[in-house]
């Protein structure tokens, strides 16, 4: 039942129960059920389950569909959790280890190989558990493919959730995953068709597949999401002028504010350092970042998400506050800087924070991302690859010391706190899904 018709038929005051937390077992009207395709890292889950607790408010019932190996990533109660049929634990191992470490020739084709294969798994599997679950609506991770087609497959209305940067191709804006500097007159444009032209070479393994169940399913070429929300700010964007218009900017999708982070107050100031949680095993990183924080008289906070053991920890120079995770957001608001590897979701509460970045991209769609914070002025970037801790001090004292970067940190910030996060997201998902169009 649409809001649309709950109101006309009487049930105004049912529906506010909804929007206020009401479970749709007690007997109230329900938007529907909503099942999200996303990648199984913690990376996606975690926004999009902020999100799912928005639309369960909505009076959706929302459940996460993937292979079980996912399920650990689950922490918020109103979303429930549907495993693929078959075990894939094995398979599911693989694929992390294919993004660990995914720089380099052979380590990509691994990895795209991996996704591929993890798509087509989905493609398998996921079709028959939608339609044994009574899902009425999909919410695709723009990261995963698989999920507009299943939602084709079985007619279902569907949106996109981007959790990262937008990964419309057009000829102004490079690749989602190159750090390639805005460029546009002709040079860049010529530039941007060939990485463009890479990319779907690269690319072909994901698309065979797709493609293959396309033909498969008897269906034709797709006439689009009904909407597709985003983390992302515009001003953190490149400009576009080729966006669909069912897109929408957005800002983070968090949940309330997290507990005091147990920081000295005084002392040196603090620097946040984190690999996100694929990355976190990166000993020698830290390391790095720890002395030189060090060496100009700052404190590293250290969260490396369990990739080091404690004698890893206990070996780190300069005194740095460690640990495998922190509250992020609110560790960045005691901080005068971050040293990040460029992963969207630490990316945003730092500049929400209004705190300057350096980044340091491993991979994926990180250099994009750093390429994007120097453009705004809100951070350097620079290569990770032999990195000394001088050339690393050197940048971070930049940072700290200018405050144009701190400037333009804080007007992302601005434009964060006047956006309406994973709320503005589920309002315009809602509408989307439930409208007769």
């Amino acid at each position: 039942m649409s809001f649309l018709a709950c109101r006309q038929g009487g049930c105004l005051v049912m529906l506010n129960a909804m929007r206020n937390g009401a479970s749709p077992e007690h007997g109230l009207p329900t938007a529907g059920h909503l099942a999200i395709i996303t990648a199984p890292l913690a990376g996606h889950v975690n926004p999009v389950q902020v999100l799912a607790k928005e639309l369960n408010a909505r009076g959706w019932s929302v459940s996460l569909v993937h292979v079980a190996a996912a399920r650990r990533f689950v922490t918020e109660p109103t979303l429930r959790f549907s495993a693929l049929p078959c075990g894939a634990g094995d398979m599911f191992d693989a694929y992390v280890e294919t993004l660990v470490q995914p720089t380099g020739p052979i380590r990509l084709n691994r990895m795209i190989r991996a996704s591929a294969a993890m798509t087509g798994r989905l493609l398998d599997e996921a079709p028959t558990v939608l339609e044994r679950i009574g899902v009425t609506a999909v919410l695709a991770d723009a990261v995963e493919p698989a999920g507009p087609l299943i939602a084709r497959k079985l007619q279902l209305p569907y949106a996109v959730a981007t959790t990262g940067l937008p990964l419309f191709g057009e000829a102004g804006v490079p690749p989602p995953f190159l750090g390639w500097r805005y460029r546009p007159d002709r040079w860049g444009a010529f530039r941007n068709r060939g990485g463009y032209a890479v990319t779907d070479l690269l690319m072909r393994p994901i698309a065979r597949v797709l493609e293959t169940r396309r033909r498969q399913w008897g269906l034709a070429e797709d006439c689009g999401p009904r909407v597709q929300v985003a983390q992302c700010p515009r001003g953190l964007d490149y400009p576009r002028c080729a966006l669909p218009s069912t897109f929408r900017y957005g800002s983070p999708w968090r949940s309330g504010d997290q507990e005091d982070p147990d920081l000295p107050r005084g002392g040196p100031p603090l620097v946040f350092c984190s690999l996100g949680t694929l990355q976190g095993s990166h000993r020698a990183l830290f390391a790095t970042m720890a002395q030189a924080c060090a060496a100009i008289g700052a404190r590293a906070v250290i969260g490396h998400g369990g990739g080091l053991s404690r004698e890893e920890e206990a070996a780190l120079p300069g005194d740095p506050l460690v640990r495998a995770f922190w509250p992020q957001a609110a560790v960045l608001r005691r901080c005068s800087a971050a040293v990040l590897h460029g992963g969207f979701n630490t990316v945003l509460d730092a500049l929400a924070a209004g705190v300057p970045i350096v980044a340091l991209p491993i991979g994926f769609e990180q250099p994009a991302t750093a390429a994007r914070i120097v453009r705004v002025g809100a951070g350097r970037m620079i290569s990770p690859r032999r990195l000394r801790p001088r050339t690393l001090a050197s940048a971070l004292q930049e940072v700290i010391d200018r405050p144009g970067y701190a400037q333009a940190a804080r007007v992302i910030a601005a434009e964060i706190a006047a956006g309406t996060g994973a709320a503005g997201a589920a309002d315009a998902i809602t509408a989307a899904l439930t409208s007769s169009a």
